[in-house]
């Protein structure tokens, strides 16, 4: 008796009843819908690049990923394939579509507190937070201070960074200061010692991360390299994972899980891109203990598709997934359970670049098929920790 959560990071499926509250490019994000533009995309052909024709996920499919979807949004797209898992859909409480508040929630915590988010300015920051960036970094300034996109900061300012040593700082519309600096000229270690030791003054004012954003090469052909590294808030209370590993069992986290809960209950790490991510869950449906719990994020959704707006990458990208989850799932033991879900949505139809406010989808193999309805995201953690017989402490109620 195992468990495997899994989150496909940004595959939200619309219907979100909050959704007019958040803003992308001063839009509401009523009526995103990340799975559901895409399937519509892919459909009408507008989704090429890469692959072609209609969406094509047959092992997501047949756990009941469209009736989860259909039931979030009023959509009609399931059609009549048989459905062999328990699905459904997801609705978060906490006041935040960014990754720690999905991640924490799943874990049973909703967030207790707004989180601090920077105003869409120039300068975003406060003169007494870029003082501090300066005096730990030796600078004696910063370049950007202003929202935006990763690889756009590195365009902007990449070289002005190798020239002059300054560290480039940017926000998004999560509650987040990310630095990006150059791996060679500025020193990774530099950076990593500059994030750990700035985060304390961050996580104060409950901004949610620091997080490192080192790359390499020159300009022209900057490129983000997979050292990132994210400081977390630690959770205030007991999640999932501490609950599993107090009860004397394993937990592993694969992907950045470990980043997003700074390392509370977290036994064993395994991090790459995500092909590399799906060896090591590979490897761990075959070798994790009994009782154990593994839990897993696959980043590349939401990174490299979702905020860059790129609908036939996506495409590509849940169907890539969708072959390699056909090959673990006759893998699991019996009495294993793998429940595959999402944190939030990043719709690459939508305007602007910033994550959507979306319910997600709850698809469970090896507790046989039907419909869970509507849940919470805190009903997963608990309904993991009833599957492995070990005391939830939070406020959801199992669906199992």
């Amino acid at each position: 008796m195992r468990a495997f959560l899994v989150v496909m990071d940004s595959v939200g499926i619309g219907g979100a009843p909050d959704a007019a509250s958040y803003f992308n490019d001063g839009v509401p994000d009523t009526g995103a819908d990340t799975l559901g533009h895409i399937f519509d995309a892919c459909a009408r052909g507008a989704a090429e690049e890469g692959r072609s024709g209609p969406l094509h996920l047959p092992t997501l499919a047949g756990l009941g990923l469209y009736q989860a979807a259909d039931l979030a949004s009023d959509g009609a797209r399931a059609g009549d394939q048989p459905v062999t898992g328990l699905w459904g859909a997801a609705t978060e409480v906490s006041k935040g579509k960014d990754t720690p508040s999905g991640h924490w929630e799943l874990a049973g915590l909703p967030v207790p507190w707004d989180w601090h988010y920077f105003p869409d300015r120039v300068p975003a920051f406060p003169q007494d937070l870029t003082d501090e960036v300066c005096r730990l970094a030796g600078t004696d300034g910063v370049l950007a201070n202003c929202h935006g996109s990763g690889t756009v900061m590195l365009d902007q300012f990449g070289e002005e960074h190798i020239r002059t040593g300054k560290p480039i700082c940017y926000t998004s519309a999560d509650s987040v200061f990310q630095i990006a600096a150059h791996e060679e000229h500025f020193g990774l270690d530099r950076l990593l010692t500059l994030c750990a030791d700035l985060a304390p003054t961050l996580h104060a004012m409950k901004v949610g991360r620091v997080i490192a954003r080192p790359f390499v090469g020159e300009p022209g052909s900057f490129t983000r390299t997979g050292n990132r590294h994210d400081y977390a808030i630690k959770p205030p209370q007991p999640i999932l994972t501490n609950w599993v590993q107090e009860a004397g069992r394993r937990v592993y986290a694969v992907g950045k899980i470990g980043d997003i809960f700074s390392m509370s209950g977290i036994d064993e790490v395994r991090k790459g891109d995500d092909a590399t991510l799906m060896r090591h869950l590979s490897d761990l449906v075959d070798e994790a203990e009994e009782g154990s719990l593994t839990f897993a994020n696959f980043v590349e959704f939401d990174s490299l598709y979702g905020h860059r707006r790129n609908v036939s990458g996506y495409a590509r990208h849940l169907e890539w997934f969708d072959a390699e989850l056909a090959r673990l799932l006759p893998r699991l033991r019996e009495g294993d359970l793998m429940l595959i879900t999402a944190d939030h949505g990043n719709d690459p139809t939508w305007t602007g670049t910033d994550h959507t406010r979306e319910r997600v989808p709850v698809l469970i193999a090896g507790r046989g098929d039907g419909s869970i309805g509507q849940v919470g995201f805190a009903d997963v953690a608990a309904s993991i920790a009833a599957h492995l017989d070990v005391p939830a402490q939070g406020p959801g109620r199992s669906f199992l």
